[in-house]
């Protein structure tokens, strides 16, 4: 598995268009079979902050996610939102083991 975290700080008057546009890119993107989580965190103390953490089943997933329409309408919609670009760290799972979102045991998404 590779899990992506991605930081994101918006506007203060842009949180309630931010969550909303992130809801719908999130359920859609759910529904792509390369994908086994997607979710949408909101900092308990600076609303302004949300952290995504996406769970690819494999590397290539990162690719066709970023080939989908709802994640260009996502993107392109939240861009004017940000407060400062977003960044994204790449992370590979120890814990829980992958075959538990249906990623072969032992595999990396590599």
């Amino acid at each position: 598995m590779l899990v992506v975290h991605v930081h994101v700080r918006v506007r203060p008057d842009a949180i309630d268009a931010f969550r909303d546009a992130t809801v719908v890119n999130a359920t859609e993107s759910l529904k792509e079979p390369g994908i086994a989580r997607f979710d949408v965190l909101q900092q308990e103390d600076d609303p302004t902050r949300f952290i995504l953490v996406e769970a690819y089943r494999t590397a290539g997933a990162v690719s066709a996610h970023k080939e989908t329409a709802h994640y260009a309408a996502w993107r392109d919609a939240v861009a004017p939102l940000m407060a400062e670009p977003r960044r994204g760290t790449r992370l590979v799972t120890v814990v829980p083991d992958d075959s538990r979102y249906g990623t072969p045991a032992g595999s990396r998404a590599e």
